[in-house]
């Protein structure tokens, strides 16, 4: 079992910066790739970016390429979404996931656990 638990997530103008946070917990955490997804009202949960399990390959949606960076420290067992240049269609609830996959990862069924999701609102 792996247990997740974002943070971070807040109110925002455009074009303001926001680093998201996820602990993770549990049997062998640093040993899974990791991802983020938004899901914004009335919408589909999405996939974000990913890291594998050493941080040596990410990998980002179209929408956020240029603007958004994952990272891990496996010695803190946390992964961090830093997002930059945000806009008002990144408002969603942000997601982390952890897969024990390393193919298809930005396909949600890859992923077996997931945290409870936390809050990003941007305001124009």
């Amino acid at each position: 079992q792996v247990q997740l638990v974002e943070s971070g997530g807040g109110l925002v103008q455009a074009g303001d910066s926001l680093r998201l946070s996820c602990a993770a917990s549990g049997r062998a955490s640093s040993s899974y790739t990791m991802g983020w997804f938004r899901q914004a009202p009335g919408k589909e949960r999405w996939f974000a970016a990913a890291i594998t399990s050493n941080g040596g390959n990410t990998y980002y949606s179209d929408s956020v390429a240029g603007r958004f960076t994952i990272s891990r420290d496996n010695a803190k067992n946390t992964v961090y979404l830093q997002m930059n240049s945000l806009k008002p269609e990144d408002t969603a609830v942000y997601y982390c996931a952890a897969s024990s996959s390393v193919i298809s990862i930005s396909a949600r069924e890859r992923y077996d656990y997931w945290g409870q999701g936390t809050q990003v609102t941007v305001s124009s």
